[in-house]
């Protein structure tokens, strides 16, 4: 593959059957947030970022995996072409479709910003990752900033002229938030010596943008111990003055199985002079809250990265299995003579094909119904039912770990999966399913470990509001099956998913009695077969629901419409994922009665000698 073919592949016909044949965006456009938004914008905006990303980004996906980041005196170079992408992505306002319009955006529905991110992501991850981090921050400078802070930063962030990252994790600390021992000493003016080091800070140096603002989490004194005792500030690489380094110096970049174009860098904050943040707002120790709002809004990220490649492996894998010929039919495996087929023609190769497409189909059903929920809660906001958004906000609440780590395990496993229908092929640099492969398996791991979020669902979320999210979400599933238990079509299915939503709570029941009988440490141990549950459930479920409303839409079509078989194949894959996953997901609920602990009691020793 050279460096300048564009490999992606995308599937704009799904994702505009979500918005507004599943979950009718067009209702919320024209009026209130989204007043200055209609269909045809929609449509407008996924053709044109689309065309975009296979022409200036997508060509830049494979070259950039090949040259990589390098560190020279101090300083990160992206590969050849990443600059004029960036200056080109911003100058179109593709990344900041969404931010407020009085700070450059367009104020976007977050629906048609997700599936933007889809595209962009799916067509260089690794490019996309610069301007996503950058977005984020921007969302906490919105939500927490003072009203300086908001003028002097949100513009230049939302133009590209300034880039943002997350600095979070420490060497001695990992994933143990609260360990964090980076300095915050104040100086006056809301303004802060910093002293520390962060490490696997993504985009943590680059030459894309003119300076870069580091939220960086840090202890102030006499700040208790945890995260309770840790507040967050803003750090610009460079002064924001322009007189120069603010002493923040990126010691190393790491060299890493995939995303090979994303500088993974690890910082020092203070070690050869003064280096001055100033706090997020006007409170110290809030940094936890106000990361949070970066932190969520990265793990849908994750879960929009998890999403976007596994879709353009699955569509990969697919033309290669439509194009390549090998074999005879089953029908005449034994006739030597037999005509070579199409490998889309053999049964494994079918059954690979539907379980990506079920999964990734499935998977975008479920963040977009994320991002239609927060779209409806900015849309009652804005006519003053505050009670409605919170109600929808809190569903957002309790799925983001589902998408977050659900998205992610199934984006590499789906990207191994699409190596499988190349064979041999898929193994070599030739094809771009390899890299999806590599670059995919970070995802459950940054951004909070996969496991870090099934402890977040079973530990904060299901409780949450007093079980009021989980109990909405339940009744939301329940309606669909009662709605749908005659469905001549699908009735199997969906009495199927109404047996695992009643598992599922009652698994959830068991979580509970856990924590409160004595059993707290088969929480944590079974957090992440929970966690699959759900998502197995939610999955299914959208699934089904789409196979009803594409059965519909199909029985009205005539003969020989070219969205027949489009139709059909949400039934099939929406069964597929049903006969396949619900019954895994009530083994899964039997086990957890099981409690077993073998992992807990064998002993060090027992697990072998190194």
């Amino acid at each position: 593959m050279s460096s300048g073919i564009n490999q992606y592949k995308a599937d704009l016909r799904d994702m505009r059957f979500l918005l507004f044949e599943l979950y009718r965006l067009e209702e919320l456009l024209g009026d209130g947030p989204y007043k200055e938004w209609g269909k045809d914008d929609i449509d407008m905006i996924l053709n044109e970022v689309y065309k975009w990303s296979c022409e200036v980004s997508g060509p830049l996906n494979h070259s950039g995996d090949i040259e990589g980041c390098k560190l020279e005196d101090g300083r990160v170079t992206t590969p050849s072409g990443f600059k004029k992408a960036w200056k080109s992505l911003y100058e179109a306002g593709w990344r900041q479709l969404a931010a407020p319009e009085e700070y450059g955006g367009s104020a976007a529905p977050f629906a048609l910003s997700v599936l933007v991110g889809e595209l962009l992501s799916g067509a260089n991850t690794a490019f996309n990752m610069y301007s996503g981090l950058t977005e984020g921050m921007a969302e906490v400078v919105h939500a927490f900033g003072t009203d300086d802070q908001k003028q002097r930063l949100l513009t230049k962030l939302h133009s590209g002229e300034y880039a943002g990252t997350m600095c979070i994790t420490e060497p001695q600390a990992g994933s143990d938030v609260g360990a964090s021992s980076t300095k915050a000493t104040a100086i006056g003016d809301g303004l802060y010596k910093i002293e520390g080091t962060k490490l696997y800070i993504s985009g943590g140096d680059h030459d894309l943008s003119n300076n870069i603002l580091h939220l960086v989490l840090a202890r102030t004194k006499d700040a208790p111990p945890g995260t309770k005792g840790l507040s967050l500030f803003i750090v610009p690489r460079d002064k924001l003055d322009g007189s120069g380094s603010n002493h923040v110096e990126t010691v190393g970049i790491e060299h890493k199985m995939g995303i090979r174009a994303s500088s993974t860098a690890q910082l020092v904050f203070g070690d050869k002079g003064d280096c001055i943040g100033e706090l997020v707002g006007t409170e110290e120790r809030q940094g936890m809250r106000q990361m949070f709002k970066m932190m969520n809004f990265a793990r849908i990220g994750v879960g929009v990265q998890g999403l976007a490649v596994a879709s353009s492996a699955y569509l990969n894998a697919l033309e290669y299995a439509r194009e390549r010929k090998q074999g005879a039919s089953i029908k005449n495996w034994k006739d030597p003579t037999a005509e070579r087929v199409a490998i889309i023609e053999h049964a494994n190769v079918r059954r690979m094909l539907i379980d990506m497409k079920a999964r990734v189909e499935g998977i975008r059903a479920l963040i977009v119904k994320l991002a239609i929920y927060t779209d409806r809660a900015a849309t009652a906001r804005a006519n003053g039912d505050t009670e409605t958004a919170k109600k929808l906000e809190g569903r957002v609440d309790l799925l983001v770990p589902v998408v977050k780590a659900y998205a992610s395990d199934q984006g590499f496993d789906i990207a191994t999966t699409a190596i499988q229908v190349y064979g041999g092929a898929g193994y070599l640099q030739d094809h771009p399913v390899e890299q999806y492969a590599r670059d995919a398996k970070i995802f459950s791991i940054y951004e909070g470990t996969n496991h870090i979020q099934a402890l977040d669902l079973v530990g904060r979320k299901l409780g949450q509001k007093g079980g009021a999210n989980l109990q909405a979400y339940v009744a939301e599933i329940n309606k669909f099956v009662s709605d749908h238990a005659d469905n001549d079509i699908l009735g199997k299915e969906i009495a199927l998913l109404g047996e695992s939503v009643t598992a599922l709570l009652g698994a959830a029941m068991r979580f509970l009695g856990w924590s409160t009988g004595g059993k707290l440490e088969l929480v944590p141990l079974s957090a992440n077969r929970f966690l699959e549950m759900m998502a197995q459930t939610t999955v299914a479920w959208l699934l089904l629901e789409t196979a009803v409303v594409a059965a519909d839409k199909g029985a009205k079509l005539a003969d020989g419409h070219p969205d027949h078989d489009f139709y059909l194949g949400k039934r099939h894959a929406a069964q597929y994922y049903a006969r396949t996953e619900l019954p895994i997901m009530l083994q899964s609920a039997k086990h957890l009665g099981l409690e077993d602990r073998s992992p807990l009691d064998i002993p060090n020793d027992g697990f072998g000698h190194v």
